[in-house]
Parts: structure tokens; sequence; C-alpha cells
């Protein structure tokens, strides 16, 4: 088993937290106050220690479960303590134009915020097309993982078998700009052609 160390506290955070707590993880919460982050476990009903940001996450595994708009400044409030980590890096970073991502041309998110990152910090994308409705009824899903760190890439795939779902590597993190304009796919998808986001995206191998 792991230890993991979420920040934030909203769905995601909560279908991932719930997941690797009923599978026997170390859980670490971190949110805006220990108010909000003991609140947060008490609603899942998860052993976690908790803290506020900027307390030095325990995990080995470090998931990053706040909207891309605060991913910065929430990183840059760690500093140092998250050097050695590897980051699961969860955003998308949506625009307020359907179908129009906010990060420069030829990059991702999870690209950004690992310029942000201590020397010896690793970023792991993974969990941004799966929805967190969906992650937190249970069952198999297809989670698809990117990252230029084979031996971090194998460890985030390993905690996500843990979990009941099935990891498929995608490549390097470059691919995470993919990974990203899929993600904004499904929300076009849910609000037009499905009109829900009730759904999940998985690759049929056969």
């Amino acid at each position: 088993m792991s230890s993991i160390t979420i920040i934030g506290t909203g769905g995601m955070a909560a279908a991932i937290a719930g997941r690797a707590s009923a599978a026997g993880h170390t859980i670490q919460v971190l949110s805006r106050s220990t108010a909000s982050a003991e609140a947060f476990a008490d609603q899942l009903g998860i052993n976690a220690t908790i803290g506020a940001h900027g307390t030095v996450p325990t995990g080995d595994l470090v998931v990053l479960a706040v909207p891309y708009s605060v991913a910065a400044p929430v990183v840059d409030a760690y500093g140092d303590a998250l050097a050695g980590k590897v980051i699961i890096d969860i955003t998308n970073p949506y625009s307020p134009e359907p179908g129009v991502l906010v990060t420069p041309d030829g990059s991702s998110g999870a690209q950004e915020l690992s310029r942000l990152l201590p020397a010896g910090t690793t970023v792991v994308k993974a969990f941004n097309t799966v929805v967190g409705q969906v992650l937190a009824r249970g069952g198999s899903r297809d989670t698809f993982v990117a990252s230029d760190d084979a031996a971090a890439k194998q460890r985030v795939s390993e905690f996500i078998a843990t979990l009941g779902l099935r990891p498929l590597d995608v490549g390097g993190l470059a691919m995470a700009r993919n990974l990203e304009a899929t993600g904004s796919l499904l929300i076009g998808l849910a609000q037009n052609g499905l009109g829900n986001f009730d759904f999940a995206l998985n690759v049929d191998a056969g």
C-alpha cells in the first residue's frame, strides 16, 4: 500500500480518497483550512490525517486535486516540501470558452506545473478524463497515465490498479496536452450529445 496526500476537497478528491481508503492506503488530506479538511474526511467516513495548505505532505504520492486556475499558487505555497514527491496532476486547464484550453500552444497544464516544482519532483498526469461522480460510484474505469519518468508512471499505475481501475500508459508528459483536450471533449459531450456527466471513456481492446 502507498501513502497518499490529497490536496483539495472537491468531487474528484472525494472519489479518489474514498477508493484509496477502501483499498487500505494511508491518506493525508490538505485543504484551505484544517476545518474543511476535517469536514471532508468526516463526510467520507475515512481515516485520514488532515492539515491546511502549506502543511508538509507526508504521502509519497501527492494528488493535486484543485482547479487548474489555482494550481500554480497552491504549488507555490508548498515550495520545497514537494521536492522528491510524485505529483499526480488531475487538473484540466479549461477556459470559459467551450473547447479552449488556457495553456500556451504546444504545452499542457501538467507541463506548465512541472516547471514550477522543485528539482527532483516528478509529474504524472492521470484521472483527468474520469468524471468524479462516475469514479465515486465504483466499478472499473480506464485511467490514462502520462509521464516522462517511467518509474513514477509505474508507481502511479500500480496505485490506480489498487483502486479497481485500469491504468493505460499513453506515453510521455507531452501527451498530457491530448489528455487535457480529451477532458474538454468530455465536457462537450456531456453538455451536448449526452446531456449529462454520467458516463465514462473506456477503451475496447478486443
